[in-house]
């Protein structure tokens, strides 16, 4: 027996070198979908971090345009009120020098019209703040949006 050893390989050794020989390639593959699956899911963590990344840099921007549109308006309404402020003293100070009541109509019907005149050109450079407000603050957030579509189109 010690014999048959040494002159070659019985039906077990083969049998159990062809088992070591499966074995070593399962494990070899397995190893490797193991990397692939990990390196595929690292780079999708990247992307999504990247992703983000950019969406909280899209609020940032849009809060940042969202607060200039405030000052913006905020500063034409300062501006407006304190002209109409002094429309209103100038008015008052010329009616009260009004000889007659005829006088006091006419410069009270005056006043009234270049009041009324103000007040709807005020209301449109306020409608146009406002639009240019929202969509300075509305692009960012489209931006990303429209970025996201098209990559969940390409995948």
């Amino acid at each position: 027996m010690a014999k048959a050893k040494t002159q070659g390989a019985t039906p077990m050794t083969e049998g159990v070198e062809t088992l070591k020989a499966t074995v070593e390639q399962f494990t070899a593959a397995g190893n490797q979908a193991f990397k692939d699956n990990v390196e595929k899911s690292l780079t999708a963590l990247n992307e999504l971090n990247a992703q983000s990344k950019k969406n909280l840099e899209a609020v940032v921007a849009s809060a940042t345009a969202a607060t200039k549109g405030a000052e913006a308006l905020g500063a034409h309404a300062m501006a407006f009120s304190k002209q109409a402020l002094e429309d209103q003293v100038a008015a008052a100070k010329s009616l009260a020098g009004a000889k007659s009541f005829q006088e006091a109509v006419e410069l009270q019907t005056g006043w009234a019209k270049s009041a009324l005149e103000g007040y709807l050109a005020n209301f449109g450079k306020f409608s146009e703040l406002v639009t240019e407000s929202v969509n300075e603050t509305t692009k960012p957030l489209n931006e990303r949006v429209a970025a996201f579509v098209e990559r969940t189109q390409a995948a």
